[in-house]
């Protein structure tokens, strides 16, 4: 039987290669089929999740969209340099004996002279909370991530007890961690620290065992054949691969855990969250401003300082070349 004639470009093929390109484009053909089914069917549970959402939500969120920004309408300060007066901690004309207006009695004093604004020493509260916590977190994942790589440790129960306990340590977030921990040691910094700290050991674990994994293994074949231990292969075959990422993402989690301490903040744990929950639900405009001004900063701080870092340890070639090929 004499096959159809296909395209100009593929008439000259054999039956063979013919027989091959049919089954691909048969392929590609299921394959769209398949993906445009997928995509009907997301967009089908989709709509009916939000429908279902939309009926057991008491105010009918679709009916209530329109007023979405009636809140940040109204929630206005008197003027805009009461925002800079709270940040501050400076008098108000406005004062009138309420809280809302009284910004200089959350001054923490230092000397009888000098004093730090409430919201700054709130800020470096978190701050702490942040930096103890991404120390205590990194230091555990960087002992733990080196016995739950495959091609460090050839004991399977080994690898899997310690993969386990990092799992264990991260399926929770922290603000759940705190809650449990405030029952026992009380609410404030202390658990705070210690609930950032367990999550980002398990946080960080699997990114550096996975960083581990990925190393080039002939700097250990080498030591290992001149004799050298477990601990001097790991010290002098794979670590100075691997530092330069272990830096860079305990930098990206220090940007994570003062995100995490102002939530934790917010529940109890100290520090700049808890000044803003009670600001916001108070109605305190002005405050509540004066607080998310600072948080963003002090995010754009943390991240140039991290950008910088990288750049002094990884090296501004490395910069230099993805510019270039961008």
């Amino acid at each position: 039987m004499a096959h159809v004639a296909g395209p100009p470009q593929f008439n000259g093929l054999q039956d063979s290669s013919r027989t091959i390109l049919d089954h691909y484009q048969s392929q590609v053909r299921t394959r769209r089929i398949y993906t445009v089914a997928s995509i009907v069917v997301f967009l089908v549970v989709l709509a009916a999740s939000l429908d279902f959402a939309n009926n057991a939500n008491s105010g009918k969120f679709f009916e209530r969209l329109p007023y979405f920004f009636d809140f940040i309408k109204s929630f206005v300060p008197n003027s805009p340099l009461e925002i800079f007066r709270a940040m501050f901690d400076l008098p108000s004309p406005y004062a009138d004996g309420s809280i809302k207006f009284d910004y200089t009695s959350d001054r923490v004093w230092i000397t009888d002279s000098f004093y730090i604004p409430n919201f700054f020493y709130q800020l470096a509260i978190t701050l702490n909370i942040a930096i103890v916590s991404t120390i205590l977190g990194s230091t555990g994942a960087f002992l733990l991530c080196f016995f739950a790589s495959t091609n460090l440790v050839g004991a399977g129960i080994v690898r899997w007890v310690v993969r386990r306990i990092m799992e264990i340590l991260r399926a929770f977030p922290e603000i759940v961690i705190a809650g449990l921990l405030a029952a026992i040691l009380s609410i404030g910094p202390i658990a705070a620290i210690i609930a950032v700290s367990v999550h980002t050991i398990g946080a960080l674990g699997k990114l550096f065992f996975e960083v581990v994994e990925n190393a080039d293994m002939k700097p250990d074949e080498g030591l290992r054949a001149s004799g050298a231990n477990w601990l001097e292969r790991v010290r002098f075959a794979i670590l100075p691969q691997v530092l330069p990422n272990f830096v860079s993402y305990t930098l990206l989690r220090t940007e994570i855990n003062v995100r995490a301490s102002t939530i934790i903040g917010a529940v109890g744990g100290g520090g700049i969250g808890e000044v803003f929950s009670l600001s916001i639900g108070r109605d305190h405009a002005a405050k509540t401003y004066a607080i998310i001004i600072l948080l963003l900063i002090t995010v754009i701080c943390v991240d140039q300082f991290s950008a910088w870092l990288r750049r002094r340890l990884i090296g501004k070639q490395s910069f230099e070349f993805g510019r270039g090929a961008a």
